[in-house]
């Protein structure tokens, strides 16, 4: 057994400075960091426990979302307020892992989460996936061709939300996009811009019109199951008229993958199954396909388009 020190330090600022020495990690819902740790992918000599911080706040209105790294799945998926102004970010929640693991799972792991893949899982570092039907389309690269996993990374793509990171002096606490956070690997399988000893305490989004948004995920079986393909979506509707869209997907990336060509191609357009097929038409420019993964370009599209007659319909 590989042994390790855990350590419980009773505010942000200790746990930075904590998880900042070698071979030290956080653990919070502990539903990556155990699995990995049994599988000798991620060996560590301190974990330093987050369970004590204040960091479980969920508040969701027209003003925006703000969600507490520690915040749990369940806890914000079944959140009335959270279902109500942002109805995908709910529906992605609870669409994915367990019940079990949900009642665990937090925001900042969730996101964190790493692929799964033997590249991802496996104590050789030298060890890569051969093709499979589960290969992301985009973002491929010599290091991973790994779809990330998770769906609400997939869902706050969409709504382009930030998240909130402290981290020791001198970088101290900044807040990033997660456009900004995710990075396709390229020269290693890090797909974040994390420092040693940062963490996320919150995340956020500001989208008035997310009301008018969904989530709809393919997958082998209907429980327990990553995305093949999953699309976030969110409208702004002007009666029949799209004055802005979001469209992001899941299962396809090696982070969270955005269309913002098929976005463009929306705004200014009736809101009609023609106009959707017609912006989503080209949504695999770009892609890296096999004869495995190939089925991944049909059915990103399909999704999609449920998608944004999901969004269309919601109230």
């Amino acid at each position: 057994m590989n042994n390790f020190v855990l350590n419980r330090p009773p505010d942000v600022a200790r746990c930075v400075a904590a998880a900042a020495q070698p071979g030290a990690s956080f653990i919070a819902g502990g539903t990556t960091v155990i699995d990995l740790w049994k599988l000798g992918a991620y060996p560590v000599t301190q974990l330093v426990d987050l369970n004590g911080l204040a960091l479980r706040g969920i508040s969701a209105g027209p003003g925006g979302l703000k969600l507490g790294a520690l915040a749990r799945m369940s806890a914000v998926g079944e959140h009335a307020d959270v279902k109500t102004h942002y109805p995908l970010v709910a529906q992605a929640l609870l669409l994915s892992a367990s019940p079990q693991i949900r009642n665990m799972g937090t925001m900042g792991g969730n996101l964190l989460q790493r692929p799964r893949s033997l590249a991802y899982r496996n104590p050789d570092p030298q060890r890569r996936d051969g093709p499979s039907r589960f290969d992301a389309l985009f973002g491929v690269t010599g290091h991973s061709r790994a779809p990330h996993p998770s769906d609400l990374a997939v869902a706050l793509t969409a709504l382009d939300a930030s998240v909130r990171i402290a981290g020791a002096a001198p970088r101290g606490e900044r807040t990033l996009k997660l456009s900004e956070f995710y990075r396709i690997p390229q020269d290693s399988l890090k797909f974040d811009t994390l420092q040693p000893g940062e963490m996320i305490t919150a995340v956020e989004a500001s989208v008035p019109f997310a009301r008018h948004s969904a989530y709809i995920k393919i997958r082998d079986r209907a429980s327990y199951q990553f995305a093949i393909v999953s699309a976030a979506v969110a409208l702004d509707l002007d009666g029949d008229t799209i004055r802005e869209a979001r469209i992001a997907a899941g299962g396809v990336g090696t982070i969270p993958w955005r269309f913002p060509a098929a976005e463009s191609a929306l705004a200014g357009q009736r809101a009609t199954p023609e106009s959707f097929t017609r912006a989503i038409a080209r949504l695999d420019r770009g892609a890296v396909t096999h004869e495995f993964n190939l089925f991944k370009v049909d059915l990103l599209r399909r999704t999609t388009l449920r998608a944004l007659e999901a969004a269309l319909a919601a109230t």
